[in-house]
């Protein structure tokens, strides 16, 4: 019994292991649609081709892609790297929660519940952007709330490295003024560091902004789209707040000569600036689409079919498996959207009061707005819930905690 207090942590991670592990040998995922891109660009990069055409974020393909250089180009050598970034971001959490000033107790719960959740086991046997771009904001996170030389330059390298996967990253920079600000941090310092993480970024990117525009001809950033996925997002003949065909979009400007001719950058600001005008136009029809992508994100589990394309699982068992994954998800969220909320009050509440705020509850709660907010505009499915899984873990802990707290009191009551 001492020995498993003293290997508690240990003895998680590798049942963590263990099941996604046996998740992988046993579901034989077949990429598609995004994922079947990815693998193909990461072989390209591996080959010494060209790594993308500027049309969607590369960076988890370019990373892949010299994994599979050094490894070999197989979906077994993909989903290992899966496997030892889930492994890692178990370390880098593990060791961001020993910083933190919460009881022993609710640290063990917080820690469980991540590892085990059925999210961070069974996408590992998925070629998606998912894990890494996790694992590398965990990382960042750790660094911030850590002391040590160069912070602002190694979360700036690790902005602009996760932006080439999700470019919505960059405004990390923001969140973290945010959270100095509030925190009462002076403001030349929270100037300073900001800006630090800024350029940084924009220094580890510039390279690959000069690619893209001397590709394109005309200045183009990480990726051109941006564009569709606001068109198709936010248009009259998109009822559920999810991916629609933009052909299919009313006198849809895909069909358009001017559309065709144009190049990717061009089609880009072409898509953008009419979803921009469709959400100007109907803002009371977009805001009921913001809340239905919502709705898609943090509370629909159909994210584990991707988990079984062609992988030959039977009817009854994804049932079995969807079931699971979708109770598992409203059982975390649900309750823990509630607490952030309410903690969101509370913060509001000292500032008012001037009192001091804990920094990684201020830090989570602006992260995890953060990415509704770009959710809110874009688009929804419940894929994109997985970065912010273990903010929503470190709240819903609290509640587990406390209820723990009551009947081990409620026992210690009885048996006086």
């Amino acid at each position: 019994m001492k020995s498993f207090k003293q290997n508690y942590y240990k003895i998680v991670a590798l049942l963590g292991i263990i099941l996604s592990l046996l998740w992988v040998i046993f579901v034989n995922t077949q990429p598609y649609s995004d994922f079947a891109y990815y693998n193909t660009i990461a072989k390209q990069v591996a080959n010494g081709g060209q790594w993308g055409n500027t049309y969607t974020s590369v960076g988890y393909s370019i990373i892949l892609g010299f994994v599979y250089k050094l490894f070999g180009s197989s979906l077994i050598t993909a989903k290992l790297f899966n496997l030892v970034l889930t492994c890692l971001s178990y370390l880098i959490f593990y060791k961001l929660l020993i910083k933190l000033p919460i009881k022993e107790g609710r640290r063990k719960i917080v820690y469980t519940l991540f590892v085990l959740f059925p999210s961070n086991i069974f996408y590992n046997s998925i070629l998606g952007t998912e894990i890494i771009f996790t694992t590398i904001f965990l990382l960042a996170t750790l660094i911030y709330f850590s002391e040590i030389k160069y912070k602002y330059v190694l979360i700036g390298i690790l902005v602009a490295v996760n932006s080439m996967i999700k470019p919505f990253f960059l405004a990390l920079f923001f969140a973290i003024f945010l959270v100095e600000l509030l925190s009462g941090i002076k403001f030349l310092q929270v100037i300073k560091h900001t800006v630090i993480i800024l350029a940084v970024s924009f220094l580890v990117l510039s390279p690959w902004v000069y690619r893209n525009t001397k590709l394109m001809g005309q200045f183009t950033f990480i990726s051109n789209n941006g564009g569709i996925v606001m068109y198709i997002n936010n248009n009259s003949q998109n009822n559920y707040g999810r991916w629609m065909a933009a052909a299919n979009v009313e006198n849809s400007i895909v069909n358009t000569k001017e559309y065709k001719k144009a190049n990717m950058t061009a089609k880009n600001k072409m898509l953008s600036t009419a979803a921009k005008k469709w959400i100007v136009s109907h803002p009371g029809r977009f805001i009921g689409l913001g809340f239905k992508r919502l709705i898609n994100t943090y509370f629909v589990g159909d994210d584990i079919l991707y988990a079984f394309d062609g992988a030959g699982i039977s009817a009854y068992l994804q049932y079995i498996f969807i079931a699971y994954a979708s109770l598992a998800k409203n059982i975390l969220f649900i309750p823990a959207i509630v607490l952030m909320i309410i903690s969101t009050v509370k913060v509001i509440l000292n500032l008012i009061g001037r009192k001091s705020i804990e920094s990684f509850t201020l830090y989570s709660l602006i992260c995890f707005y953060m990415f509704t907010c770009v959710y809110f505009v874009t688009e929804g499915q419940g894929r994109y819930s997985f970065p912010v899984i273990f903010i929503a873990v470190y709240f819903f802990s609290e509640l587990i905690f406390s209820i723990l707290s009551a009947v081990k009191k409620l026992k210690n009551k009885v048996h006086l």
